[in-house]
């Protein structure tokens, strides 16, 4: 749906040599172009409008002197640096341009009539006078030379097998008598100058030769090889054209054939058959066809007709036309009408071999022409719904539009189309906000019409519908009309004849104004022109439109852009300059574009389609060159756009890799633009989509979510782009529109948590609104089945990250009960009879089902059905709840119920047997209420209820309640049922701490017997947990003799120092054994002297000082002495074994920078052997875990987990065993410091003052040690290895990828705090100072 928009015109007019052009050639890689004439070549270029060189053919004696010579073709050599030149009377002549040298490198005594050059200038072809051909290498020795007619059909020639003669044919109307009937051959054309024609394939592979056969006088047409075989030869074709052009895809040739009443372009394939045509828009021998040249990249076919002389002293003209195809339909894109008298007569055209969509012409009057076209979408640019989303497609002197808000109309149809008097040249859109669907179209012959959309008085015959009417189809669809017809004057009228496509870029800014561009002829400048609309005094006149003022701007123009909104214009240079027009200002200035920055802005390539566009809220110029480069002002931001699309806020573009990404620009950056479109930039679901291969964005529908596309076969697809979608749907919410916004969701599978989610607090605050607006019982109720607690603008639809809204959220897990809640109330306001079914669902769908609430509802309903035309009966909300809620809990919840009524109600929908549940419910109505309510409870396994009615049957249940509340593990809740001073409560309290006994759970269990009086139970579980107050408390209960105290106080002494707790096991037995003694050995095996000595000094025993004491004292410091030794020797050893580790790890990370150490939870499968292994070795060996690994035992998990940091030399994870115990000796030296202090205070007191300073000493020394040894041990490098990664300049891919590999693997979470160094608290006093 592209139209071609000529976006440049270069002139070279009244070239001052003599005689007259017949053909000419263009010079590439030079930039000019060669024209031949009867005289002799003159090369021009057409940029700097000079002669380069003149060269004569005539001195020499190749062409004779009376200007009757002719030049049948001219080549330029480019390996040769030459050109070559066939003339008609037989000389083939080589051109040197820079030594002016001629070279006759051939002759043909009979002629030449043409000379072709295969596309890789390898060989070239001459058709002689004599009907042959002659094939020649680049360097003019002749291969081959055949005779140009041939009786053969070729190579290719198709075989029968016998059957399917002609004879035995239907041949329909025609009768049998077609069957034998002989083809008759009708004469070459009137006007055929019986010349071969000759055209190669791309690939110069094959060329094909049109001739009239002499046999029958008709056209033929043969294809050959490059080896000059004769592979084909074309059907019989009535009427066939000289004309012939190979397509350089190679797929099709094309020619022409006058068909009884119209004139065809024809295409053959390479076998010689017919395959596809398309008409031309004329009568029958009204045209003749002069050329058919196919351009570099074979999508456009531009044809080159003449007028025949129908009528004397008719004005004849010519025309170029280029036509394209898309969805096998021909379109005519543009029609060029020339002169075929004077100055403007064609003599030759040519499409340029490099740039693909560039023209050259060759008139008469020594006047050359280039035109450049590219590919654009013309579509509306409005931005509100009032917009139709308007696409046109110039077809001939139709117009194709497309209304894609309405109907999506794939081409070559449309919704309607536009019938002109002329053929179409451009196409254009209003740029007025409010008035965007009014177009006008620029024809052939210089008239702008006008069509307007709204009210017309009568059908407007010139507007036809497309494939949206006829079968008494109505549409709702209003179609423009046409205002008027206008005439442009031009200043010269010469001007119009000489170039037919004086203006372009045609841009429609003003209701009444128009900018176009024209381009100079005679320097590299444009003149920006106002055409303004200056209407008849009557209604069918034809209108005018004047060029009401013009300026010049140096440069060449190649676009122009308008933005509908800021109403600013962008006129591009075709060096990249971007210029702002001040077309508003009274006096009409250019300026340059600036950027935010202030420097002016320039496209660093010369872009095909510009938008102006606002982002950041800076104004910018948005270009797509046709390499795909995309840039923002003078930023390439990618470097893969194939189109790309600004609607509203948002900027819609298709890469090469098949994707479809939308940004928002509100708020957003370059470099946001550019990470969003980079290869390595994961973007996320909503601003990128894929589409399929080869789309190209058409349009967009204002305030809609339909993204058009096309393939590049042609055919149209839409896709709601998620970003639109979610973007269009905030702002239905915004603005309270929910119907739309529930609608556009359910349609395109948006979650509907969203519209809660939005804004929670607006939303709950119109729940009445959504309602009323939703008005659907089924949409209420698929809104409520789609709820959950999670927030879906956290997970799957995060807002735009420009959105700063602070929007209050609902507590965590309280989201579905608030909206089930707020809606059902709303429901209830306003129709509880309507809205039955969705209360019902607001119940179901809560955190907790509120199902007996539901079948309460239903029950009511089946009770007193209201007489309400909305009304649900009992039956219908019945079936409906079996749809949401399995039928067997339903049951189970009419159970519990105890409403047999309600079950039986249920129980009939369901799929159960009445065998089954029919005897059980008329079992449970004779049972007394309590005990039926416990049976019924106990059936649905509600336990605590169950006990509850039980409890209330009598106490000859209570057996049965006993048994039930120990099954169950329910003492808690049914001492709650009995009060506690009836022998109920202690026999469950009993049960209950012989439960708790048996679970191992003794003081818990020991506090429930004493709490209901069982002591000696008591007694034997605090005995049994080590709680000797407790125990004790209890045996003062039982009246325990003088002699079964002091037993219990050694029973409970003796298990308190089994677990080390000395003091509380020596205050036992001195309180309650009377044994001092033994109390004072205890205290003395704890370290705890002065607790000793309180005693000792208690009971005046001052030999046990002597005896014990001091023995004890010395004892201990000796021990002191020897572990302070080891712990110093220990950590010494340990510390040097870490500085070696560490050395070596670092000394194999330079050696391999690509390598990383082995680190993990299978650690322990790696070879000990060696102290390092480069992480190579152990990824490549250990990347992938084996069934045997991953399924340990649990006791072969302990066992790794107990390896996992092994100090065993050359283990994996040695540096973080040795870590972990220098951390653990540190920390248990620490904790010494305590004990150390006490032991000094008694080694002063008994006057052991040199065992207590070789303590102190060797304590200090320990400390100071490790305390001197932190620094070093725990370094800040190592601490942060994990988190730097390798970076810098010389850094390499390989380091880096080691560092972060290493980074990832080298510290697991568990072992983080390894890295952590250990704490030495200084403020800690031990020392004793008396010491010294």
């Amino acid at each position: 749906m592209r139209n071609l928009k000529l976006f440049r015109t270069q002139e070279f007019r009244d070239i001052q040599v003599p005689g007259k052009p017949q053909c000419f050639s263009l010079r590439s890689e030079q930039g000019t172009v060669i024209i031949g004439s009867e005289y002799g070549l003159i090369e021009v270029d057409p940029v700097t409008r000079e002669v380069k060189n003149e060269i004569s053919l005539v001195a020499e004696g190749f062409l004779p002197e009376d200007g009757s010579g002719c030049l049948v073709g001219i080549q330029d050599v480019l390996d040769q640096e030459s050109v070559c030149v066939a003339t008609s009377s037989g000389d083939v002549i080589l051109c040197n341009l820079s030594t002016h040298q001629l070279e006759c490198v051939g002759s043909v005594a009979s002629g030449i009539s043409v000379m072709s050059w295969s596309p890789d200038q390898e060989l070239v072809l001459i058709a002689t006078g004599q009907q042959t051909l002659v094939m020649m290498t680049k360097d003019f020795e002749p291969i081959m030379e055949q005779q140009i007619h041939q009786d053969d059909f070729g190579e290719s020639k198709f075989i029968t097998v016998g059957w399917g003669r002609k004879e035995t044919q239907f041949h329909g109307s025609e009768g049998r008598q077609a069957a034998f009937q002989m083809q008759m051959h009708e004469s070459a054309l009137p006007w055929d100058d019986h010349k071969p024609q000759v055209t190669w394939r791309g690939d110069g592979q094959f060329f094909a030769v049109s001739v009239v056969c002499p046999e029958t006088g008709a056209r033929k047409v043969r294809v050959w090889n490059r080896e000059f075989a004769l592979q084909s030869t074309s059907e019989p074709v009535a009427g066939l054209g000289p004309a012939l052009a190979w397509k350089p895809s190679g797929s099709l040739i094309a020619s022409t054939q006058d068909k009884p009443n119209q004139q065809d372009v024809v295409f053959f394939e390479k076998n010689g058959l017919l395959h596809g045509h398309f008409t031309l828009p004329f009568l029958k021998d009204e045209v003749k066809v002069n050329d058919l040249l196919w351009n570099a990249d074979s999508t456009v076919l531009a044809v080159w007709l003449e007028d025949l002389q129908r009528e004397e002293n008719s004005a004849l003209k010519s025309y170029v036309q280029l036509w394209t195809v898309g969805n096998y339909h021909w379109y005519l894109k543009q029609s060029l009408p020339f002169s075929t008298c004077g100055k403007s007569k064609i003599v030759s055209l040519m499409w340029d071999p490099v740039t693909p969509y560039r023209l050259h012409v060759l008139c008469q009057g020594w006047h050359y022409l280039c035109y450049d076209w590219h590919w654009t979408t013309d579509r509306s640019s409005g931005d509100n719904s009032s917009d139709m989303a308007n696409v046109a497609v110039i077809d001939g002197n139709r117009v194709l539009v497309t209304v894609f808000r309405q109907s999506v109309v794939p081409p070559p149809m449309c919704t309607y189309r536009l019938l002109l008097p002329h053929p179409v040249n451009q196409v254009v859109f209003s740029a007025h906000p409010k008035k965007s669907n009014d177009l006008a179209v620029l024809d052939a012959s210089n008239q702008i019409s006008v069509y307007k959309c709204g009210d017309s008085p009568s059908a407007d015959p010139t507007v036809k519908l497309g494939a949206v009417g006829g079968n008494g189809f109505k549409v709702s669809l209003q179609t423009p009309h046409l205002e008027k017809r206008y005439k442009i004057q031009f200043e010269n009228s010469e001007d119009e004849e000489v170039n037919p496509l004086k203006l372009s870029l045609l841009t429609w800014i003003q209701e009444d104004v128009f900018l176009a561009i024209s381009h100079s002829q005679s320097s590299p400048q444009s003149v920006i022109h106002h055409l303004t609309m200056v209407p008849s005094d009557t209604e069918d006149e034809q209108g005018q439109v004047n060029i009401s003022s013009s300026m010049t701007v140096d440069g060449v123009i190649i676009s122009v852009c308008c933005s509908p909104k800021t109403k600013s214009v962008a006129l591009q240079l075709a060096g990249g300059q971007i210029l702002k027009y001040l077309w508003e200002s009274p006096s009409l200035a250019v300026e340059p574009w600036k950027n935010p920055g202030g420097f002016p802005v320039r496209f660093p390539h010369p872009c095909t389609q510009t938008e102006v566009a606002m982002i950041g809220g800076e104004e910018c110029v948005l270009g797509l060159t046709d390499r795909c480069r995309f840039f923002i002002n003078d930023n390439e931001v990618a470097s893969n756009i194939t189109s790309f699309a600004v609607y509203d806020e948002f900027l819609l573009l298709t890469t090469h890799s098949h994707t479809c990404q939308c940004f928002c620009l509100r708020d957003t950056s370059f470099k946001t633009l550019q990470a969003g479109l980079s290869s390595s930039h994961v973007s996320n679901g909503e601003t990128l989509r894929k589409v399929e291969r080869g789309s190209r964005i058409v349009t967009v529908v204002p305030q809609d979510t339909k993204l058009i596309l096309q393939m590049p076969r042609g055919n149209i697809e839409v896709v709601h782009h998620r970003a639109l979608v979610l973007a269009q749907v905030r702002k239905w919410l915004d603005k309270l529109m929910f119907k739309e916004a529930f609608e556009c969701m359910r349609k395109l599978r948006i979650n509907l948590n969203l519209i809660h989610d939005h804004n929670p607090k607006v939303f709950l605050e119109n729940v009445e609104t959504f309602i009323r607006q939703i008005d659907s019982v089924n949409h209420i109720n698929l809104f409520f089945t789609e709820l959950k607690e999670e927030d879906v603008t956290k997970t799957m639809y995060p807002p735009p990250v420009s959105s700063t809204v602070q929007v209050s959220r609902v507590p965590e897990g309280r989201k579905v009960d608030l909206i089930c809640d707020a809606m059902r109330a709303a429901m209830e306001n306003i129709n509880p009879h309507k809205y039955c079914l969705s209360i019902l669902t607001s119940h179901v769908k809560k955190t907790t089902p509120e199902l007996e609430t539901v079948l309460q509802k239903v029950h009511e309903l089946q009770g007193n059905a209201p007489l309400v035309p909305d009304a649900v009966s009992a039956e219908e909300a019945l079936q409906y709840l079996l749809l949401l809620v399995d039928v067997n809990e339903l049951y189970d919840h009419s159970l519990g119920t105890y409403d047999f009524d309600l079950v039986l109600m249920v129980a009939e929908k369901s799929q159960k047997d009445p065998k089954e549940y029919l005897p059980f419910l008329n079992t449970l109505k004779k049972m007394e209420t309590n005990y039926q309510r416990f049976t019924i409870d106990k059936y649905l396994k509600r336990y605590e209820k169950a006990i509850g009615h039980l409890s209330k049957c009598g106490p000859e249940y209570f057996p049965e309640f006993l048994n039930l509340i120990k099954d169950k593990n329910l003492y808690n809740e049914a001492l709650k049922l009995y009060p506690p001073n009836s022998q109920q409560y202690k026999d469950i309290s009993t049960a209950y701490g012989e439960h708790l006994i048996q679970e191992q759970q003794y003081e818990p269990g020991g506090l429930v017997f004493a709490r209901c009086g069982a002591h000696q139970e008591a007694l034997d579980a605090f005995l049994a947990c080590g709680n000797w107050q407790q125990a004790l408390c209890v045996a003062a209960q039982l009246h325990l003799s003088r002699d079964q105290l002091a037993g219990l106080g050694r029973t409970l002494a003796g298990k308190l120092a089994e677990q080390r707790k000395y003091s509380d096991a020596a205050t036992v037995l001195e309180q309650y054994a009377q044994d001092y003694e033994e109390a004072v050995l205890l205290l003395l095996e704890g370290a705890e002297w002065e607790e000793a000595l309180r005693l000792v000094y208690k009971y005046n025993r001052l030999d046990i000082i002597e005896t014990n004491v001091k023995p004890s004292i010395l004892e201990a410091q000796k021990n002191y002495m020897a572990f302070l030794d080891s712990q110093r020797a220990t950590f010494s050893r340990h510390k040097k074994r870490l500085l070696v580790v560490r050395e070596l790890k670092e000394q194999a990370q330079q050696v391999h920078l690509d390598d990383e150490v082995p680190h993990g939870q299978e650690s322990d499968l790696f070879s000990e052997t060696s102290s390092v292994m480069s992480g190579s070795d152990m990824s490549g060996r250990y990347s992938h875990s084996n069934s045997r690994i991953s399924a340990r035992s649990s006791k072969n998990r302990r066992k790794a987990e107990r390896k996992k940091h092994s100090l065993k030399e050359g283990h994996p994870l040695e540096n973080l065993a040795l870590l972990e115990a220098l951390s653990e000796l540190v920390q248990g030296t620490e904790k010494l410091k305590d004990e150390i202090h006490h032991i000094l205070k008694v080694l002063f007191l008994f006057e052991f003052d040199e065992q207590g300073r070789e303590l102190q000493k060797a304590f200090e020394d320990t400390l100071q040690l490790m305390e001197r040894s932190l620094p070093e041990i725990w370094t800040l490098t190592h601490q942060q290895n994990s988190a730097t990664p390798v970076l810098g300049p010389n850094s390499t891919a390989n380091s880096i990828m080691a560092s972060y590999q290493q980074q990832k693997t080298s510290v697991p979470v568990l072992d983080a705090e390894l890295f952590i160094p250990p704490k030495i608290n200084r403020r800690t006093q031990w020392k004793l100072s008396l010491l010294g």
